[in-house]
C-alpha cells in the first residue's frame, strides 16, 4: 500500500513538472514585432555577444543579415495591411465623390427631363403667369362667347357671310397647335417660342373678327344710305350748253387776282 502511495506521488509530481509553462523570450518578442509593437533591433535575441563572438547569433541571423533591419509588421508605416487600409480609405473617398457626381448628374438630368417633358409643362411659370392668361380664348373657346360681343343687328349677317364658321375654324387650328406645343417633348425655349408665334397668330386672327364685325355692323348703315341716295331724283330744268358757257364766264368774271 505504501508502495503505491509512492507511486502515485511520483505520477503527481512528473505531471504538475510536465505542465510547467515555458516561455522563450526570442519567440515572444519576434510574435509582438510582427503584429503590433516596435520593430526595435535590440530585441533581436540571440545577440552577437561580446565582439560578435556568440555562436547563436550567428546560426540564428548568419543566414539572414537583412532581416532585423526590414520592418515586416502588417501594421508599419509601409506594410501591407496599413497600404490595404489606405488604398480601402482611398476607394470610399472614390466612392463617395462617384456618388455625388451621379447624384448631381441625376438632379440635373430630373431637371432636364423636367423643362423638356410635356408632362410639366403646365408648371411651367412662364405659361401660368403669361401664355395661359393670353391664350385663354384659344384653350376655353366659346362661340357664344363669340356672338356675345357682336352687335344684335350684326349677328344675323356674321352668321349668313361665315364669318363665325371661319373664326370657329381658325380657333380649332390653333387650339390643335397649341395642344401640340404643350404635349410634345421640347426644350423649354422651343416651347416659348412656340407659344409666342401661336399668341402672336392668334392676335391677328382676332384682329381679323373684329373687322368682320365691325364691317357687319356698319352693313346695314351702307344699305340704308344706299337706299336714301337711290330715292333721291335730282331734277335740272332748262339746261342748254349754252347755260355751261354761262355759268363759266360768270366765275371767271368774279374771280379775284
Amino acid at each position: 500500500m505504501k508502495n503505491l502511495f509512492t507511486v502515485l506521488l511520483l505520477c503527481t509530481v512528473f505531471t504538475v513538472q510536465a505542465q510547467k509553462q515555458i516561455r522563450d523570450e526570442s519567440i515572444v518578442n519576434q510574435q509582438e514585432r510582427m503584429v503590433f509593437k516596435q520593430w526595435d533591433r535590440k530585441k533581436f535575441t540571440p545577440t552577437s555577444g561580446f565582439l560578435g563572438l556568440n555562436p547563436y547569433y550567428w546560426l540564428t541571423w548568419g543566414l539572414h543579415p537583412n532581416y532585423p533591419k526590414t520592418d515586416l509588421r502588417p501594421l508599419a508605416t509601409a506594410g501591407a495591411q496599413t497600404q490595404r487600409l489606405v488604398a480601402v480609405t482611398g476607394m470610399q473617398q472614390t466612392d463617395r465623390n462617384y456618388e455625388l457626381q451621379s447624384d448631381t448628374l441625376a438632379q440635373t438630368s430630373l431637371l432636364q427631363i423636367a423643362g423638356i417633358s410635356g408632362m410639366l409643362s403646365a408648371t411651367d411659370p412662364l405659361w401660368i403667369l403669361y401664355y395661359s392668361r393670353q391664350l385663354k380664348g384659344v384653350t376655353d373657346f366659346d362661340p357664344g362667347e363669340a356672338m356675345a360681343a357682336v352687335p344684335q343687328m350684326a349677328r344675323e349677317k356674321v352668321i349668313s357671310s361665315g364669318g363665325l364658321d371661319w373664326y370657329k375654324r381658325e380657333v380649332a387650328i390653333l387650339s390643335q397647335r397649341l395642344e401640340a406645343a404643350r404635349t410634345t417633348t421640347l426644350e423649354r425655349g422651343a416651347r416659348i417660342l412656340s407659344y409666342h408665334r401661336l399668341l402672336a397668330e392668334y392676335r391677328k386672327i382676332s384682329a381679323l373678327w373684329a373687322d368682320k364685325v365691325i364691317a357687319a355692323a356698319r352693313e346695314p348703315a351702307r344699305v340704308k344710305v344706299r337706299q336714301n341716295l337711290n330715292d333721291q331724283v335730282v331734277k335740272i330744268d332748262g339746261w342748254t350748253p349754252e347755260s355751261d358757257v354761262w355759268t363759266a364766264k360768270e366765275i371767271l368774271n368774279k374771280r379775284k387776282y
